[in-house]
């Protein structure tokens, strides 16, 4: 067969006798539009240097990842726990499919087949999934810049559905108390309290200075986060100030009555000689202690939301300054837990009160007497209605011969009055 210049070198165009129907052409052919509309989308991505094989960067997709975590830790200094979580991905899912592939083979077809193949897995959720390709994501987003590609081919990957978790476990003031009676010492049971009346993260609380700490005025500084053997700015890179309850103030009063390490420099919760507190000893303390009072620790963080926003006198976008929230939506899930005091009442109140149509209804009823004798009212509308037509009632018909009124008459009566012989 002569090649024709089309994809698979078949076109039925000009197949039929002249003046026959062309028919829809079999798998495989095309019709002079579709090859002429293929034709155009090649030559447009020729122009614009997307075809295979005509960019040439030289480097793989390892030399990329490297790229990309040196510009996340000294360009855009992400915190250490940040690199962390951003590195396993990496290591465990993004290497092993890519890492020795050229960049500018890396297609939007073969990461979609990759994320299909971790969903065929049955092991790994949604959640998991999007985090991965959001990485993947990134380090692509950063080889378009460095190496020139003509686009970044993971923006066109079909995200996976992400459904937001409806549980959540919030504690009562009681089994709060729960924890703090289960704690080892008095500082274990000082931060279980802080934690449950502030809302503060795990490495916010490790990080708490005296100087932080306002009695007079009641409230905590939030101003860093100790995490990863690192210290960084909050979550949300925000300093914040969070109210401080009456069994926070006490419990911390009594904690600074320990005789050390209680200058305004001095970590609020410190560990061996004043150091940090971090994630050995003392946090098998804090599972120890929560799995005797069957709590989990970030729970007491979730019970301070929903009893704050439960309080008619707060508003949502307190809540969301005291935690510290990046968004407002994160705030706004806490609502679905913490049902306000008086909600029935409103419920209540507004079943009682009459519908819009019964009101309009009998404010009528009641305007009536005073308005019958106006010119638009109904009930004078309806008399008269009611006169207009009994007026128009038809008269007896008159005896044969009899003139009829109103219908030729008068002239009837001129006649007869013409031929009176006077």
């Amino acid at each position: 067969m002569r090649s024709t210049g089309y994809p698979n070198g078949r076109s039925s165009a000009g197949s039929a006798p002249p003046g026959r129907r062309v028919a829809r052409p079999a798998a495989g052919y095309h019709t002079r539009r579709t090859a002429q509309a293929w034709l155009e989308e090649v030559l447009a991505q020729a122009r614009r240097g997307e075809l295979p094989g005509m960019v040439r960067t030289g480097a793989t997709f390892d030399d990329v990842v490297a790229e990309y975590m040196r510009w996340l830790k000294h360009d855009r200094q992400r915190k250490p726990s940040t690199l962390r979580d951003y590195g396993s991905i990496i290591k465990a899912h993004l290497l092993p499919a890519f890492a020795d592939r050229r960049l500018e083979d890396i297609t939007t077809e073969q990461v979609e087949r990759w994320s299909a193949q971790l969903a065929a897995r049955g092991t790994m959720n949604n959640r998991t999934r999007l985090k991965i390709l959001t990485v993947l994501h990134g380090v692509m987003k950063r080889a378009k810049r460095v190496w020139k590609l003509p686009r970044n081919p993971v923006s066109d990957v079909e995200k996976p559905t992400q459904r937001r978790s409806v549980e959540m476990q919030v504690y009562s003031p009681e089994e709060m108390m729960a924890l703090v009676r289960a704690a080892d010492s008095e500082q274990d049971a000082a931060i279980y309290l802080t934690a449950a009346f502030t809302g503060l993260r795990r490495g916010e609380l490790v990080a708490l200075r005296w100087r932080d700490v306002d009695f007079p005025r009641r409230h905590i500084r939030v101003t860093a986060s100790y995490t990863e053997r690192a210290l960084s700015t909050p979550k949300s890179g925000k300093v914040r100030s969070v109210p401080m309850a009456p069994a926070v103030a006490e419990a911390l009063a009594r904690l600074n009555q320990r005789g050390e390490h209680c200058t305004d420099d001095d970590l609020l919760f410190s560990g061996i000689a004043g150091g940090y507190l971090d994630a050995s000893a003392p946090y098998r303390r804090y599972k120890a202690t929560l799995k005797r009072a069957a709590l989990r620790f970030y729970d007491l963080r979730h019970t301070f939301g929903t009893q704050v926003i439960g309080n008619p006198r707060v508003s949502i976008l307190q809540v969301n300054e005291w935690m510290g929230h990046t968004d407002i939506d994160t705030t706004m899930k806490y609502l679905h837990f913490a049902p306000r005091a008086g909600d029935a009442d409103l419920i209540a109140e507004a079943s009682r009160r009459p519908s819009p149509t019964t009101r309009c209804r009998s404010a009528l009823r009641s305007r009536a007497p005073a308005d019958e004798g106006r010119r638009g009212h109904p009930a004078a509308r309806a008399r008269r209605v009611g006169t207009l037509a009994n007026s128009r009632q038809p008269s007896p018909i008159p005896p044969r011969g009899a003139p009829r009124q109103g219908h030729g008459g008068g002239k009837a009566q001129r006649n007869v009055a013409s031929e009176d012989p006077r």
